[in-house]
């Protein structure tokens, strides 16, 4: 939900009652603290009355708080960061009417307008409605899509269902943005969008209403920069008169389920929008192979039983989790494969191992990372893996929380399932799946004996990975879980 507040509070200051305001931020509802995501504006701004100010965002909406008068900006008083409340000072405002002011924004200089939107959207007044930022059009159209945090990274294909069917509606328009603030002509939640995915909103073209950017354009910007990045890897070796624009899909069936029975119907929520477009790329554009194993962890979970009992009162409670992501950084260290990403023909080695693994919340799944798990003990990963977690149910992840994987873990165990597909975390190569364990008879070379039994599913890329490494790497995890001491060699 994005919502543009109405009516700040303005309060005239002693020292310049005649011409300067103190423009306050309104009653923003049940919100004791909120967070500026966005400060849209600088000392010296020329602003019209309604043009955003700043972008606050709390754990249920985006809010976009505007100028109640045009005037010229001569104070911020908040930045990027900051938690503000009901009543907290935003900025100085000179006013427009006032003596000696000009009472329409100053026009920017040649060179700096000289950047006009690129789908050449006019206002009623004929001039370009929107500015694109110079500096950052001429960046490598490689950094459009960068690795994205939480449940996944990066954006999807437009074509994905996922991200396309469920598009929120977007927010009042506020007032175009002037050349002064060289900002896209975007509402907060596209601009927000936008930023999660890495994508230069100085680069894509609107098509909304006087040029605005909505959110199909950005997936659409996305779409094109991947097809294109798609199309140049395989140009050299498509088969003579195939295609190298793209898969050629069908259009998605347009079905009136209400026709055949009661429906409802809910808008998804923001994580899985970004998740499901992750999803949707990372599936159709990385091969992937899955190779499934069982590990015996009845030592381990014997272990791991006797330390939380002698450590009720004094330490943080050890789940399998801990053990698995211990177990996890000597696999990778012996098969370093595992640990790297496809860069076009190069491969990156990294000589650090973050890990993230997948946490459910009651908005979908998000990926938190635990970074240097290396140089961490069990302890201190049970006890890092417990607050992040705890943060993700809350909403209350930040974006360095959940960026620098280098490998992921999706468990089941708590749920079910004997064996599962795990879908890649791009541009990470591989990621294991853990099912529930289970104790059931194995043959120790005289007679069967009761073993619990944890279902290992290892995903990697078929680009990076053969089938044999991906079966050394899951046989030698399964050794490692079997016996911890060998994270020691």
């Amino acid at each position: 939900m994005v919502s543009i507040l109405k009516n700040p509070i303005l309060r005239t200051p002693e020292t310049h009652m005649e011409t300067t305001m103190e423009i306050h931020v309104p009653d923003i509802g049940d919100f004791k603290s909120v967070d500026v995501i966005e400060v849209l504006v600088k000392p010296g701004d020329s602003v019209a009355a309604e043009q955003s100010l700043i972008t606050v965002e709390s754990d249920k909406a985006t809010m976009e708080i505007p100028s109640p008068q045009a005037g010229i900006v001569r104070e911020l008083r908040v930045k990027s960061g900051d938690k503000v409340s009901e009543g907290s000072l935003i900025l100085l405002l000179e006013l427009a009417n006032a003596a000696g002011t000009p009472a329409t924004p100053a026009s920017a200089p040649a060179a700096g307008a000289a950047q006009a939107n690129p789908s050449g959207a006019t206002g009623a007044s004929g001039a370009p409605a929107t500015t694109a930022v110079a500096a950052t059009a001429a960046a490598p159209a490689a950094t459009a899509v960068a690795a994205l945090p939480a449940a996944a990274q990066g954006t999807a294909p437009g074509s994905a269902p996922a991200a396309s069917a469920a598009v929120s509606a977007p927010a009042p328009a506020p007032a175009p943005a002037s050349a002064a603030t060289g900002l896209p002509h975007a509402s907060p939640s596209v601009r927000k969008f936008a930023r999660e995915l890495g994508v230069d909103l100085g680069r894509v073209s609107g098509t909304g209403p006087k040029g605005r950017i909505v959110q199909e354009d950005v997936q659409s910007f996305v779409k094109a920069e991947l097809v294109r990045a798609s199309a140049g890897n395989r140009a050299e070796s498509s088969a003579p008169g195939g295609s190298v624009g793209g898969l050629s899909l069908l259009p998605w069936p347009k079905v009136d389920f209400a026709r055949f029975g009661p429906i409802d119907v809910q808008p998804l929520s923001r994580i899985k929008k970004i998740s499901g477009a992750n999803l949707a790329r990372n599936w159709v554009v990385i091969p992937h192979v899955t190779n499934n194993d069982e590990a015996d962890i009845t030592e381990l979970e014997a272990f791991r039983v006797e330390l939380n009992r002698e450590n009720a009162k004094s330490g943080p409670k050890l789940t399998l989790l801990a053990f698995i992501v211990k177990a996890c950084v000597a696999a990778l260290k012996r098969y370093p494969d595992f640990n790297a990403s496809l860069d076009g023909e190069s491969l990156v080695y990294k000589r650090y191992y973050h890990i993230g693994f997948a946490a459910d919340t009651p908005n979908g799944l998000v990926v938190p990372v635990i970074r240097d798990a290396d140089r961490k003990g069990i302890f201190e990963i049970a006890e890092e893996t417990a607050t992040l977690s705890a943060k993700a149910r809350d909403g209350k992840l930040g974006g360095a929380d959940m960026q620098g994987g280098t490998f992921s873990i999706s468990s089941l165990g708590g749920i079910g399932g004997t064996s599962f597909t795990p879908i890649i975390n791009a541009p990470e190569v591989a990621i294991l799946g853990v099912s529930k364990s289970v104790t059931r008879p194995q043959w120790d070379g005289t007679a069967f004996q009761p073993r619990l039994m944890l279902p290992l599913s290892l995903s990697y890329d078929h680009r990076v990975i053969d089938g044999a490494a991906g079966a050394r790497f899951n046989a030698y995890l399964t050794q490692v879980l079997a016996d911890m001491r060998r994270t020691l060699l």
